[in-house]
């Protein structure tokens, strides 16, 4: 019971979010971070309606993996930095990758899809506020490794992602989530971007509102839904 007054109040604030810039909450996915609960908790979510998770490290994500049924309906999104060694365990698991950072995970993956008959849907990460502490592209690069990454037939690029930097006010970061959909909006336009990769995957906990504001049609939550 929790868990559905929970996800209800999140998507009131969503949709209000959404009504404040003229946006269709449909548009809007809640990704639920689950990696600080175990099994239980994560099977109560998904009776609650939730069925969008998202898990950071594969050896957490096993335990769940291996209980919750696929026909349970859920997908699974790979939202931490993925190492090139692990792309083998992550392949065919999840429904989506939204940390492709860097030119030698985009030709693992690749090679590796290739050879298992898949292809696989990733976001491409955006460092935009250019903290040395995060990873991802950054801007000036995306372009290029677009390019390149559009001969990857083992990759499906659906749109970017970014981490924004942490704050304490959900507008000291707006500018970030502006800038993220300001360069996809432009990479669209000059057909670097397929039309179809159209996916912000942006906003967490603190700042998913403004994010929403912004053209997020992702968003990340943990605390503000899942509370170990």
């Amino acid at each position: 019971m929790v868990y559905q007054q929970r996800l209800a109040e999140l998507k009131e604030r969503i949709a209000q979010a959404c009504a404040r810039v003229g946006r269709d909450p449909q548009e809007v996915t809640v990704v639920a971070v689950t990696k600080y609960v175990g099994v239980e908790e994560t099977k109560s979510l998904i009776e609650a309606g939730q069925y969008d998770l998202g898990e950071n490290r594969i050896q957490v994500a096993a335990p769940k993996l291996e209980a919750i049924p696929e026909t349970a309906g859920v997908r699974w999104h790979f939202i931490g930095q993925l190492q090139t060694n692990k792309v083998k365990e992550v392949l065919g698991r999840f429904f989506m990758i939204h940390s492709l950072d860097r030119p030698s995970l985009a030709q693992e993956i690749d090679k590796r899809a290739l050879a298992a008959g898949l292809t696989v849907p990733c976001l491409i990460q955006v460092n935009v506020s250019g903290e040395e502490s995060k990873g991802g592209f950054s801007p000036a690069e995306l372009a290029d490794f677009l390019l390149v990454a559009r001969e990857m037939l083992g990759i499906e690029v659906r749109g970017l992602m970014t981490m924004a930097p942490i704050a304490s006010d959900g507008e000291a970061v707006r500018s970030v989530f502006r800038q993220l959909r300001e360069l996809r909006d432009d990479l669209l336009t000059r057909g670097i971007l397929p039309p179809t990769a159209k996916e912000l995957s942006m906003g967490m906990s603190g700042d998913y509102e403004v994010a929403v504001e912004e053209g997020a049609t992702i968003v990340r939550i943990g605390s503000a839904l899942v509370k170990p």
